[in-house]
């Protein structure tokens, strides 16, 4: 008799387990499906911007500016890449945007990295005073600064000159304490080898600690180029005619008192967006890799 009694329990437990299966999977389906739709619904609500100005581009300018405004051109046309490099020297000031946001970039780079390396390897007195001198300016906008410089520049004759726009950014506050970040949480096992070894510190920082930064400094170097090659501030104030004048401020021109040429805009915009998307598009992984890595110890 208690036999006969037990058999059903042993039988009813999986056939309760079969029947909770189904259920858990299908809910976690459903968090799957409403996961990708949500992450769908958010990079599109990013990416309008840059698919308005793409469409905008191609459209004639009395279609910009009907009412209602419609995303899809009711017709197509290249009129507007055509116009804007013949309006204003669109190869000169792309060219010109190469040299300053590239050589910013690159030298900024290298001070920068000597800079954290010291501050995060050497021990020498007055470090922390030094790295809050870092912190403090930046902190500082850069906007409080901006007169006082430009005033430095023109006593020495360095405005209106691509020189005069890539002197001040040879070196960054924000890429001094990222890369410094960076270096912390690097082990200190393969420079104590290298000194054993013989290898004094500049030989340490260009074999050793440099090849393993490579990830913080592709991501640094995508950070430098795009606000760079993005500026409109600087060098519009440093630059009083179109021949050293850079693409954003050459774009500006556009921008009228009372009237605004959008498709010129747009065309433009849409070019000068190339080679940033391109950058990125090379260096994504070791983008991901600095940004994961950095500031863990």
């Amino acid at each position: 008799m208690t036999a006969t009694l037990e058999r059903p329990t042993a039988t009813a437990a999986p056939s309760v387990r079969r029947r909770r299966r189904p259920h858990y999977t299908s809910t976690r389906s459903l968090l799957r499906w409403l996961t990708t739709i949500a992450g769908i619904v958010i990079a599109l609500a990013m990416l309008l911007p840059i698919i308005w100005m793409t469409f905008t581009a191609f459209k004639p300018e009395a279609d910009i500016v009907t009412f209602p405004p419609t995303l899809w051109p009711r017709e197509f046309t290249l009129q507007h890449f055509v116009d804007v490099w013949n309006r204003i020297p669109f190869a000169h000031l792309y060219l010109n945007t190469i040299v300053f946001a590239g050589s910013v970039t690159v030298i900024s780079l290298f001070f920068d990295s000597m800079a954290a390396y010291a501050l995060a390897r050497l021990e020498f007195r007055g470090r922390n005073v030094v790295l809050v001198l870092v912190l403090i300016l930046l902190m500082l906008p850069f906007q409080v600064t901006l007169i006082p410089l430009y005033d430095m520049l023109n006593g020495i004759g360095l405005t209106n000159s691509l020189p005069g726009m890539i002197i001040p950014r040879v070196t960054n506050a924000f890429g001094i304490f990222f890369l410094r970040q960076f270096f912390l949480s690097l082990p200190k096992d393969l420079e104590e080898a290298a000194r054993v070894d013989g290898a004094g510190e500049w030989r340490i920082y260009w074999r050793v600690i440099m090849p393993l930064a490579k990830p913080a400094l592709l991501t640094l170097g995508l950070f430098h180029f795009q606000y760079n090659w993005n500026d409109l501030l600087w060098p519009l104030i440093m630059s009083s005619d179109l021949d050293n004048a850079t693409l954003p401020a050459g774009l500006a021109l556009f921008m009228g008192q009372h009237v605004v040429e959008y498709g010129l805009l747009m065309a433009g915009s849409l070019l000068a967006l190339l080679p940033v998307v391109i950058f990125f598009l090379v260096i994504q992984r070791s983008f991901v890799a600095g940004i994961a890595t950095t500031g863990l110890k």
